[in-house]
């Protein structure tokens, strides 16, 4: 599919969808549950059903009804699946898929998509031999095809978490192991969403010792409650909304979104503040208002999914503007920095690659024919740029979107841009 940009103003209110991050958590906590959790207003996406598939596939009862879903937990021992687990596009799920079947008797085998089998799990599945379960790559090269057998006794482990999915991994299973687990971290990229997963160890009654990230202590032999759950909205969603304000001089009132959620995205606005947008923090809302933006210097390693986006702001603010500290964004489901600087010079950017970031200076914007690599993310930055450019910007690949936000294409036509979803012809 191509999504077909073209410049045009766009605004107004706007429900931000349900939070993937906590989506995806809340399925695995559930899965791992004994009894029945129900979560409400969850995330339907293709990343949200892949989680769903894979808890099923564990041995979970998942049964969903519009926009809720009750979930009978395996009470934290996992079945052998009757087949591959394939995770699609949803990195989130390998990682945690993976730890939570260490936790059952037998071998289980987990693949993805083409991107999905490129994502790096060797720190992973180190640390999960160094507990006890067997895993490694089918190809030895710590990518997918993996294979797991648990079952995983505790210990004691080093984890390089050069992506926070893989402390939260273990965070989340390893309370429910027979013997103590002691992580000593030697790099911890994404620290709020490692808050987000101990939010929920908190809200879940789990003990558990954190001597400032470099070292966790998860007791074991404990178990998870059934709960009930209402996801709250999505703050990386809602950046692309927030960034189209502000560089367009329009306003959006963003509302489900709450300023007290563990989601480390919300900081984008801070940002957006800081480079002089005009910001106003409501109950349960955020409005954005777009003026003259001004370059900064901009630490991503917290909010690395917020690059491709703040890329396009950085095109828009006078000066310079510098993305930096998240090499993480180089793993993510494309090499996002590569791939956006790529994409926003064909469109004139001025704007060159750090190791670990981007700089950007305020450039004039032609819209022409781009490449969405299949990611997200940077499909919906590239289409906040053609919303702003001259001409028409075409962007392939754009089914994509549906992987997190399936309705941002309705939601932008809704708000007066001018944008459609075509077949490629």
């Amino acid at each position: 599919m191509v999504l077909r940009v073209s410049k045009s103003k766009a605004g107004g209110r706007v429900g931000i969808p349900p939070s993937k991050s906590h989506t995806i958590r809340a399925l695995f906590f559930a899965s791992l549950a004994g009894g029945i959790s129900t979560i409400e207003e969850l995330l339907i996406s293709e990343d949200a059903l892949s989680a769903m598939e894979t808890c099923r596939a564990l041995g979970a009862e998942v049964s969903l009804e519009g926009r809720s879903c009750t979930v009978r937990g395996h009470g934290g021992r996992p079945k052998v699946p009757d087949d591959v687990i394939n995770v699609g596009n949803s990195g989130t799920t390998l990682r945690f898929g993976v730890a939570a079947s260490a936790l059952g008797t037998g071998w289980t085998v987990f693949t993805g998509d083409r991107q999905i089998r490129s994502r790096q799990l060797g720190p992973l599945l180190e640390a999960l031999n160094n507990l006890g379960a067997s895993a490694f790559s089918t190809r030895g090269n710590g990518l997918a095809p993996v294979v797991v057998k648990g079952r995983m006794k505790g210990g004691k482990t080093d984890l390089d978490s050069i992506t926070s999915q893989y402390l939260s991994a273990l965070l989340i299973h390893a309370p429910l192991l027979d013997g103590n687990t002691h992580i000593a971290v030697t790099r911890l990229n994404e620290v709020p969403y490692v808050d987000m997963t101990l939010w929920w160890l908190d809200r879940l009654g789990i003990r558990y010792e954190n001597d400032n990230y470099g070292r966790f202590t998860l007791y074991g032999g404990q178990k998870y409650p059934a709960f009930n759950m209402r996801i709250p909205g999505d703050f990386s969603s809602a950046t692309f909304l927030a960034v189209l304000a502000a560089v367009s001089g329009g306003e959006f009132v963003l509302e489900n979104l709450d300023m007290s959620d563990p989601q480390g995205d919300k900081e984008v606005f801070r940002m957006l503040e800081k480079m002089g947008a005009l910001v106003e923090y409501g109950e349960d809302y955020i409005t954005v208002r777009g003026r003259g933006l001004e370059g900064q210097v901009l630490d991503l390693n917290s909010t690395p999914d917020a690059l491709p986006a703040m890329a396009v702001a950085g095109c828009f603010a006078e000066g310079e503007t510098r993305l930096v500290n998240v090499p993480q964004a180089r793993i993510k489901e494309t090499d996002r920095i590569h791939v956006m600087c790529t994409e926003l010079a064909k469109m004139g950017a001025e704007i060159y690659e750090l190791p670990d970031g981007l700089v950007i200076r305020r450039s004039r914007l032609k819209g022409c024919r781009l490449n969405g690599h299949h990611d997200h993310r940077v499909v919906m930055a590239l289409a906040l740029a053609g919303l702003n450019a001259d001409g028409e910007t075409a962007i392939d690949t754009a089914e994509a979107i549906n992987v997190t936000f399936p309705d941002f294409v309705e939601i932008l036509q809704r708000s007066g841009a001018c944008i459609d979803m075509v077949k490629e012809v």
